[in-house]
């Protein structure tokens, strides 16, 4: 059985994977802005440096990143509600909903390290008083 921390963590990846596939397809393939495919497909391209670092469940980028992909919800809503396209549509609400997981599920990963760095601090704090 895994832990609660293991499965955020694969929450994490897999949703931050799928959020890549889903931009790509979206902007090349499914329902591009431009018939021949976008120069949105681009918008990838800031996911890709954190993604090793991630898999290596680097603690501090999973932080960055969790801010980071607010943009991506900001999208999904801002095109979710405004695009004319039913297939662009849906789409953009499967963006939000791929940014919305990975945000609580980075979030939630990182939280017992916070709460360990936390009292690590606090005890060391302690330790210097007289």
């Amino acid at each position: 059985m895994k832990t609660n921390n293991q499965i955020y963590y694969v929450g994490a990846i897999s949703s931050l994977l799928a959020l890549i596939v889903l931009c790509l397809a979206w902007e090349w393939l499914l329902a591009p802005l431009r018939p021949s495919g976008s120069w949105m497909m681009l918008k990838v391209l800031p996911l890709l440096p954190p993604l090793r670092s991630i898999i290596k469940r680097d603690v501090y980028t999973l932080q960055w990143t969790s801010m980071l992909i607010l943009l991506y919800f900001t999208e999904g809503i801002v095109r979710g509600s405004s695009d004319q396209n039913h297939v662009s549509v849906m789409l953009a609400w499967g963006e939000a909903a791929l940014a919305c997981v990975y945000f609580f599920c980075a979030i939630l990963y990182v939280k017992p390290y916070k709460q360990a760095a936390k009292a690590a601090k606090a005890a060391k704090i302690a330790q210097t008083k007289p």
